[in-house]
């Protein structure tokens, strides 16, 4: 709790809701239902961290032509 007798919320990036932050087994989320939900998106990539990959998986670091 904080020292205003509250306990910290947050947004789920799921659905927008106040989620407890302390206590809280899902977090960041407010519910089980929306950590499946974007685990989910993950495996459908719906989501994507962009870059280059090499054959062993391994992210390549872009270099960046001179003069361009």
């Amino acid at each position: 709790m904080t020292a205003t007798g509250t306990k910290k919320q947050h947004k789920c990036p799921a659905c927008g809701r106040p989620a407890p932050y302390g206590g809280n087994p899902f977090r960041p989320f407010c519910s089980k239902r929306c950590k499946m939900i974007d685990l989910s998106a993950w495996l459908k990539e719906d989501y994507c961290i962009s870059g280059e990959w090499r054959e062993t998986g391994e992210p390549v670091e872009r270099k960046e032509k001179r003069g361009e």
